[in-house]
Formats: structure tokens, C-alpha cells, sequence
């Protein structure tokens, strides 16, 4: 059932949105919107424009603003836990920390020797340990980075070892992974493959190191799954070809929000966490919900 720019799959989606909220063109103009991350200390928006090889930051006092001009083609952003940006380069193959005197410290850059493909998505566990995603997209061609052959054998997921720094491969059988996320608890690691399966897979946090019992946890369709988010329910809010679809803690699809363009990816924002940034092709977009973000830094 569709109801302006919800579709309602369960009856439990409408206790996730307000009928009467909008859905708000923030800023149009990008060439493939990606990696939005939201500092609730400073109210704003940062984003990366990957063709463009720029991040842009969104306050919504001042608009919108050129952050990072030279982003060395930069996809997926977070935060640690001091606040300090984390981001994901296409174009340099390397997962950044942006220092708060705004020096730039890599992270990885490497594993056994040889150079990453393109690290794609990242987040970061409570114990510090980094998670990243690293398929191929940044170096099929010269429009989201450099075009160059792959050195590694797999496409993979990497953790970074808070204490060493040390680069290790959790999982090695991805087509394409991409967008990663753990569970408000995080006990469960879902990670999307935006190759053939077009799925999100979960799998069992062990001891904050390891992964296990690796399953399919939904399938998204029309398009392929991207980045997500989760809210504090357990529900997983990911993007698709015709908006943000909400999926349950069983993996059921609750329902959608449809968007004029095709969704990359999306965080939760706003002072109380309940607003919805989507980052969807040319553009973002913002919508507010009835629920809120999972704890972010």
C-alpha cells in the first residue's frame, strides 16, 4: 500500500513515520552523493561527492559548503570515538583519520604487502577496532578514482587493531562488499554485497574481533543494498533504487520511503537523532521519523 511517499509492506512501519513529514531537498548538485556522517557536537552534515573528488558539509543556519575540496575521491565516513572524522578514499586506496588540528593520519593502506582495492564503507566498534569494506568500485574506471588493476586476490572486509594497527581480513568471500553497520548491541555485524547477491549478510561479533556464522539477513529489490543504518529498535533503515527500505530485526521489509532518485546511502541526524539524511544520487534529502538513530559518537 502506497501512501504518498511511504509504501507500507507490515503494519508495524507506521509506528516508524509521520504521515505528514516531508521529504526535503537539502542540496542538489552532486555528481554520486555518498558517505553522509553527522556531528551532533557542531549541527552539521559532512558528505562525500565522489566524482567530484569533494566532501561538502550542510549547517543548517549557513547551507551548504565545500569541506574538503581535494577528498582524494573519499566515499564512506564516520566518527571514533573522540569525534575525529574517519574516512574511506577511493582515490588514494586508504582509510584516513582526520586529526582534530586537521592533520591527516592513515590508517591502512595495505594488507600482506599489497595495495587495497578501494575501501569502500567503515565503521567503528566501542573497543575502537575499525571495520572497512573494500571492493573494487573505486578503480573499474577513472570516474569514482583511478583506474588500476587489483593486487588483491579477494574482495574483502578488513578490522584495524586499536592497540597495533594491524590489518587483518575477517571476511574474504564478498563479491562486492560495501556498506557495514553493527547492531545497536553489537553483537551482529551486517554487511552488504552490492555484486550479484544483492544482499545483506549478518554475522556473530566474537569477542569484538572475530566474525561467525555468516547468513543472508534480507535481500534488496529493485537495485542493490548500499550503505544502512540502524535505529535504537534493531530495525535496519538501507538504501535501494526507489528510496530507504526499513527492514525488521527478522529480516522481514517493513515498508519504504520513496525518493525521486536512486539511494546510495543514509545516517541518522538532528539534535534528538531522529532525522532521516539520505544521500541519493545527484542530491540529499532529509526526512523526520518516529524513532531515532542508534548511539553514534
Amino acid at each position: 500500500m502506497v501512501e504518498g511517499i511511504y509504501e507500507i509492506i507490515d503494519e508495524r512501519f507506521r509506528a516508524l513515520f509521520n504521515s505528514s513529514a516531508a521529504l526535503d531537498l537539502i542540496h542538489r548538485g552532486c555528481r554520486w552523493a555518498e558517505g553522509p556522517v553527522w556531528f551532533k557536537d557542531g549541527n552539521y552534515l559532512l558528505w562525500s561527492d565522489i566524482p567530484n573528488n569533494r566532501m561538502l558539509r550542510y549547517i543548517s543556519e549557513g547551507g551548504v559548503s565545500v569541506y574538503r575540496a581535494d577528498a582524494r575521491y573519499s566515499n564512506g565516513n564516520t566518527r571514533d570515538r573522540q569525534g575525529r572524522l574517519v574516512t574511506c578514499e577511493h582515490g588514494a586506496r586508504r582509510v584516513t583519520r582526520t586529526e582534530i588540528d586537521g592533520s591527516i593520519t592513515v590508517l591502512a593502506d595495505s594488507f600482506e604487502g599489497k595495495r587495497l582495492n578501494s575501501p569502500n564503507d567503515v565503521v567503528i566498534h566501542s573497543n575502537g577496532s575499525i571495520w572497512f569494506s573494500d571492493p573494487t568500485y573505486g578503480i573499474q574506471s577513472d570516474y569514482e578514482g583511478h583506474k588500476a588493476t587489483p593486487e588483491q586476490d579477494t574482495n574483502n572486509v578488513y578490522r584495524i587493531d586499536p592497540q597495533t594497527g594491524v590489518v587483518e581480513a575477517v571476511v574474504r568471500d564478498f563479491v562486492q562488499p560495501n556498506g557495514l553497520a553493527f547492531s545497536p548491541d553489537e553483537t551482529r555485524l551486517y554487511v552488504a554485497d552490492s555484486g550479484s547477491p544483492r544482499h545483506i549478510r549478518v554475522f556473530d561479533v566474537v569477542d569484538g574481533r572475530a566474525l561467525s556464522s555468516g547468513r543472508v539477513f534480507c535481500t534488496v529489490d529493485p537495485g542493490v543494498p548500499d550503505g544502512f543504518r540502524f535505529d535504537i529498535e534493531g530495525n535496519l533503515w538501507t538504501s535501494a533504487a526507489d528510496g530507504v527500505h526499513c527492514f525488521a530485526p527478522d529480516g522481514t521489509l517493513l515498508g519504504k520511503i520513496l525518493t525521486p532518485e536512486r539511494v546510495a546511502n543514509l545516517t541518522f541526524g538532528g539534535p534528538k537523532g531522529n532525522r532521516l539524511y539520505i544521500a541519493a544520487t545527484s542530491s540529499i534529502y532529509a526526512i523526520y521519523v518516529t524513532t531515532n538513530g542508534a548511539a553514534v559518537p
